[in-house]
């Protein structure tokens, strides 16, 4: 194997693999529902799917990825701290 090919491997981690599914499932997937279920004349019933699935999928990505970062600023002086 060459060294290119374990490149490709160390950016596909299941985390990320994991996340791209939760995507595609959670947007692409109820999309589609909702299509068909409008075609086949379902349409509020496609709107509550892709409505539920979109906003769980927003709720997932949050729970799962974003809550757990650690997202402060710098540690040092405060802005009141420098005025006086």
């Amino acid at each position: 194997m060459s060294d290119s090919d374990d490149g490709w491997r160390a950016r596909v981690t299941r985390d990320r693999l994991l996340l791209a599914t939760v995507l595609l499932v959670g947007i692409a997937g109820t999309g589609i529902v909702r299509r068909l279920l409008g075609l086949i004349g379902y349409n509020e019933l496609g709107r509550i799917v892709f409505i539920l699935g979109y906003g769980g999928t927003v709720f997932v990505v949050w729970y799962g990825w974003i809550r757990p970062l650690d997202i402060t600023g710098p540690s040092g002086r405060s802005d009141r701290d420098r005025e006086e």
